[in-house]
């Protein structure tokens, strides 16, 4: 099974990677397998890779279905 966790870009960088928040985590990934991606996007991660944009809605509501787990 694979797991796509979403974040927010907060930072472009020239080589095609990305600053990227995650709960308030801050991690680099690479941009290089999707295209038209902009600073405050949320986008889904995979294995260091961001695989898809995906909108605001969308990743807030998979946060709130993770706290329902965790807690």
């Amino acid at each position: 099974m694979c797991l796509a966790i979403p974040g927010k870009v907060k930072k472009i960088f020239d080589n095609h990677t990305a600053e990227i928040e995650i709960g308030g985590i801050v991690k680099n990934a690479s941009l290089d397998l999707i295209d038209h991606v902009k600073e405050g996007d949320y986008v889904l991660l995979h294995a260091g890779f961001a695989i898809e944009v995906i909108d605001q809605k969308e990743a807030l509501e998979i946060f709130r279905a993770w706290e329902g787990i965790i807690d």
